[in-house]
């Protein structure tokens, strides 16, 4: 992937304001443009239960302190301050 242009880098961080919806409603309307839909029909055969697995492993991760959790605050805070970096 190339990196981020300044121009976009400025959009990701506004785009990061906006409110979940607004948000979702931005990501449908880029994948909608590239061709691409959000909901493209029922999954491949296994899919789901593939999915409960690595979900089940996450929470078993989480619960048994292997993966250590970063509150959305800071999470924030240095993705504001990688988006600052990679515009200068």
């Amino acid at each position: 992937m190339a990196p981020l242009t300044p121009e976009v880098s400025k959009l990701l961080e506004q785009a990061l304001s906006l409110s979940v919806e607004e948000q979702e409603a931005l990501a449908n309307s880029l994948i909608s443009n590239l061709g691409g839909e959000l909901d493209e029909g029922p999954p491949e055969e296994g899919v789901d239960q593939a999915w409960a697995e690595e979900i089940k492993r996450r929470i078993d991760d989480i619960d048994s302190g292997k993966t250590q959790m970063i509150p959305y605050e800071e999470v924030r805070r240095r993705l504001a301050a990688r988006l600052a970096d990679t515009g200068k």
